[in-house]
Protein backbone atom coordinates (compact mmCIF):
# COMPACT_ATOMS: atom_id res chain seq x y z
CA UNK A 1 0.00 0.00 0.00
CA UNK A 2 1.52 3.65 -0.57
CA UNK A 3 2.20 5.56 2.11
CA UNK A 4 -0.91 7.68 3.23
CA UNK A 5 -0.44 12.16 2.87
CA UNK A 6 -2.00 14.73 4.75
CA UNK A 7 -1.24 18.19 3.52
CA UNK A 8 -1.17 20.78 6.42
CA UNK A 9 -0.41 24.58 7.10
CA UNK A 10 0.89 26.14 10.54
CA UNK A 11 -1.15 28.01 12.31
CA UNK A 12 -0.37 31.02 14.61
CA UNK A 13 -4.01 31.63 16.01
CA UNK A 14 -5.65 29.25 18.09
CA UNK A 15 -8.77 28.82 20.35
CA UNK A 16 -12.41 28.17 19.81
CA UNK A 17 -13.20 31.21 17.63
CA UNK A 18 -10.66 30.10 15.38
CA UNK A 19 -11.30 26.35 15.48
CA UNK A 20 -15.08 27.13 14.51
CA UNK A 21 -14.20 29.27 11.67
CA UNK A 22 -12.15 26.42 10.68
CA UNK A 23 -14.06 23.80 10.72
CA UNK A 24 -17.07 26.09 9.13
CA UNK A 25 -14.53 26.37 6.22
CA UNK A 26 -14.01 22.97 5.62
CA UNK A 27 -10.96 22.63 7.48
CA UNK A 28 -9.63 20.71 10.33
CA UNK A 29 -7.34 22.39 13.69
CA UNK A 30 -4.73 19.78 14.59
CA UNK A 31 -1.68 19.49 16.59
CA UNK A 32 1.17 17.84 15.68
CA UNK A 33 3.90 16.63 19.10
CA UNK A 34 6.95 15.31 18.31
CA UNK A 35 9.24 13.45 20.89
CA UNK A 36 10.66 16.27 22.75
CA UNK A 37 6.98 17.37 23.79
CA UNK A 38 6.47 20.52 21.33
CA UNK A 39 3.68 20.83 20.02
CA UNK A 40 2.92 22.68 16.62
CA UNK A 41 -0.30 24.01 15.51
CA UNK A 42 -1.98 22.88 12.10
CA UNK A 43 -4.59 23.48 10.32
CA UNK A 44 -5.74 20.10 7.55
CA UNK A 45 -8.33 19.54 4.68
CA UNK A 46 -11.27 17.58 6.69
CA UNK A 47 -12.05 15.49 3.65
CA UNK A 48 -8.52 14.95 2.99
CA UNK A 49 -7.92 13.58 7.15
CA UNK A 50 -10.98 11.97 7.04
CA UNK A 51 -9.84 9.82 3.87
CA UNK A 52 -6.58 9.26 5.23
CA UNK A 53 -8.28 8.61 9.18
CA UNK A 54 -10.53 5.50 7.98
CA UNK A 55 -7.94 4.05 6.20
CA UNK A 56 -5.20 3.86 8.92
CA UNK A 57 -4.72 2.02 11.60
CA UNK A 58 -2.67 3.06 15.06
CA UNK A 59 0.31 1.60 13.52
CA UNK A 60 -0.11 3.43 10.21
CA UNK A 61 2.49 5.76 9.66
CA UNK A 62 1.52 8.80 7.59
CA UNK A 63 3.22 11.43 5.60
CA UNK A 64 2.27 14.75 7.23
CA UNK A 65 3.87 17.43 4.89
CA UNK A 66 3.52 20.39 6.35
CA UNK A 67 4.28 23.45 4.84
CA UNK A 68 5.83 20.88 2.28
CA UNK A 69 8.31 19.33 5.03
CA UNK A 70 7.38 15.52 5.00
CA UNK A 71 6.81 14.22 8.50
CA UNK A 72 6.35 10.96 9.26
CA UNK A 73 3.35 10.63 11.91
CA UNK A 74 1.32 8.31 13.87
CA UNK A 75 -2.69 9.85 14.55
CA UNK A 76 -2.18 9.93 17.82
CA UNK A 77 -5.94 11.49 18.51
CA UNK A 78 -9.52 12.85 16.93
CA UNK A 79 -12.28 14.43 18.45
CA UNK A 80 -14.91 13.33 16.06
CA UNK A 81 -18.95 14.33 16.50
CA UNK A 82 -20.56 11.60 16.22
CA UNK A 83 -23.84 13.52 15.41
CA UNK A 84 -22.14 15.38 12.45
CA UNK A 85 -20.29 12.80 11.92
CA UNK A 86 -17.40 14.73 11.08
CA UNK A 87 -13.89 15.15 13.12
CA UNK A 88 -13.89 18.25 14.97
CA UNK A 89 -10.22 18.19 16.08
CA UNK A 90 -6.94 15.38 15.51
CA UNK A 91 -3.47 15.11 16.75
CA UNK A 92 -0.33 13.58 15.29
CA UNK A 93 3.00 12.25 16.61
CA UNK A 94 6.48 12.55 15.03
CA UNK A 95 8.49 9.70 14.80
CA UNK A 96 12.20 9.77 13.87
CA UNK A 97 12.74 7.31 11.16
CA UNK A 98 15.67 5.95 12.73
CA UNK A 99 14.42 6.05 16.45
CA UNK A 100 13.24 2.33 17.85
CA UNK A 101 9.21 2.31 18.56
CA UNK A 102 7.75 0.34 21.39
CA UNK A 103 4.20 -0.41 20.79
CA UNK A 104 0.87 -2.39 22.41
CA UNK A 105 -0.53 -4.43 19.66
CA UNK A 106 -3.86 -6.05 19.51
CA UNK A 107 -3.53 -9.90 18.68
CA UNK A 108 -6.12 -10.96 16.30
CA UNK A 109 -6.50 -15.16 16.50
CA UNK A 110 -6.51 -16.08 12.17
CA UNK A 111 -7.66 -19.03 11.08
CA UNK A 112 -10.37 -21.51 11.32
CA UNK A 113 -8.46 -23.90 14.23
CA UNK A 114 -8.51 -28.10 13.46
CA UNK A 115 -9.80 -28.45 16.73
CA UNK A 116 -12.74 -26.47 16.41
CA UNK A 117 -13.84 -28.19 13.11
CA UNK A 118 -13.54 -31.33 14.91
CA UNK A 119 -15.87 -29.74 17.69
CA UNK A 120 -13.78 -28.48 20.32
CA UNK A 121 -13.97 -25.06 21.43
CA UNK A 122 -11.33 -21.87 20.73
CA UNK A 123 -10.43 -19.89 23.60
CA UNK A 124 -8.59 -16.60 23.03
CA UNK A 125 -6.23 -15.95 26.39
CA UNK A 126 -3.50 -12.77 25.69
CA UNK A 127 -5.13 -10.35 23.75
CA UNK A 128 -2.02 -7.80 23.54
CA UNK A 129 1.61 -7.69 22.89
CA UNK A 130 4.12 -5.54 23.38
CA UNK A 131 6.88 -5.02 20.70
CA UNK A 132 9.61 -2.92 19.90
CA UNK A 133 11.04 -2.08 15.96
CA UNK A 134 11.97 0.65 13.40
CA UNK A 135 8.64 2.71 12.12
CA UNK A 136 9.14 1.10 9.03
CA UNK A 137 8.74 -2.25 10.00
CA UNK A 138 5.81 -1.78 12.48
CA UNK A 139 3.16 -4.20 11.10
CA UNK A 140 -0.42 -2.84 10.66
CA UNK A 141 -1.95 -5.27 12.55
CA UNK A 142 -0.26 -9.01 14.67
CA UNK A 143 -2.06 -11.90 13.31
CA UNK A 144 -1.71 -15.82 15.03
CA UNK A 145 -2.70 -18.22 12.54
CA UNK A 146 -4.40 -20.87 14.74
CA UNK A 147 -5.55 -22.88 11.69
CA UNK A 148 -2.96 -25.64 12.66
CA UNK A 149 -4.42 -26.06 16.57
CA UNK A 150 -5.90 -29.56 17.32
CA UNK A 151 -8.04 -29.96 20.46
CA UNK A 152 -5.83 -29.99 23.14
CA UNK A 153 -3.33 -27.82 21.41
CA UNK A 154 -1.81 -24.10 22.65
CA UNK A 155 -0.42 -21.25 20.95
CA UNK A 156 2.07 -18.71 22.88
CA UNK A 157 3.62 -15.88 22.39
CA UNK A 158 6.76 -17.45 21.20
CA UNK A 159 4.92 -18.93 18.15
CA UNK A 160 4.31 -15.98 16.42
CA UNK A 161 6.36 -15.26 13.48
CA UNK A 162 6.72 -11.36 13.07
CA UNK A 163 9.50 -11.17 10.43
CA UNK A 164 12.98 -9.73 11.04
CA UNK A 165 13.50 -6.68 12.65
CA UNK A 166 10.52 -6.75 15.51
CA UNK A 167 11.21 -7.92 18.82
CA UNK A 168 8.76 -9.02 21.15
CA UNK A 169 8.99 -7.47 24.18
CA UNK A 170 5.94 -9.31 26.14
CA UNK A 171 7.25 -12.79 27.84
CA UNK A 172 6.70 -16.02 24.98
CA UNK A 173 5.38 -18.23 27.99
CA UNK A 174 2.19 -16.16 27.77
CA UNK A 175 -0.78 -18.31 26.08
CA UNK A 176 -2.49 -16.81 23.06
CA UNK A 177 -5.34 -19.27 22.62
CA UNK A 178 -5.59 -22.78 23.19
CA UNK A 179 -8.47 -25.40 21.71
CA UNK A 180 -9.80 -27.35 24.00
CA UNK A 181 -12.67 -30.70 23.80
CA UNK A 182 -15.99 -29.99 23.87
CA UNK A 183 -18.39 -30.55 27.02
CA UNK A 184 -20.46 -33.32 27.17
Amino acid sequence: MDQLVVNAVTRSETGKRVAKKLREDGRLPAVMYNSKGESFPLVVDEAEFTKVWKNSTPTTLINLKVDGKDNLVFIKDTEYDIKTDKNLHADFHAVDSDKVLRRTLKIQLGGNPVGVREGGRLTAHQSQITIQCLPKDLPPRIVADVSNLAIGQKFYIKDLNLGEGISILTSGDILVASVSAPKR
